[in-house]
């Protein structure tokens, strides 16, 4: 199976952030040239009592990544979308950058991944998304799809006993 591209630029993103912080704790990095005086270019936290990782890092032409990731990181979805009703939230991963957007939530719920699909692929139609992508593998049940705007959709969710793990990616405008 491949990867989206936004998760790859999640991935990505999540990586360069920790190399650019990889002082500490609360860290921030000197720029490119290592501690030559030049204004930080990233930083990241991780808060030891919830678990939330944060982290910011500015590219060369001044351009603001930022990333929240951890369970009581507040959703908020992009218009048309909604947790899945009774689900539980346990990650959140959100990354803005300029007007760009992605937003990873893992849940899970009670229902089963049918009725989980179901939803999500009616609220990514009704958003304008071409759910062209639909995959059914033993218990893993996945759609995905892209809307004329750019905006990217993939919703993957697995049976483990009687529970529903589930993952929805929703992504637009990041370089």
């Amino acid at each position: 199976m491949t990867r989206s591209p936004p998760a790859a630029r999640l991935a990505a993103f999540t990586a360069a952030a920790l190399a650019v912080g990889a002082c500490g704790g609360e860290a921030e990095n000197a720029g490119e040239n290592g501690g030559d005086g030049a204004e930080p270019r990233g930083s990241y936290d991780i808060d030891a009592r919830t678990g939330e990782t944060s982290a910011r890092h500015t590219d060369g032409d001044g351009t603001t990544t930022t990333m929240r990731s951890g369970e009581k990181v507040p959703v908020a979805l992009p218009a048309g979308f909604a947790v899945y009703p009774g689900a539980s939230v346990t990650n959140n991963t959100r990354v803005e950058q300029a007007d760009g957007l992605l937003v990873l939530l893992n849940l899970e719920s009670d229902a089963t991944p049918q009725e989980m699909v179901s939803y999500y692929r009616n609220q990514a139609e009704a958003a304008g998304i071409d759910v062209a992508t639909s995959l059914e593998s033993g218990p893993v049940t996945m759609i995905g799809g892209e809307g004329a705007d750019g905006t990217s959709f993939s919703f993957t969710a697995t049976r483990q006993g009687a529970v529903t793990e589930a993952q929805l990616s929703i992504g637009r405008g990041l370089e």
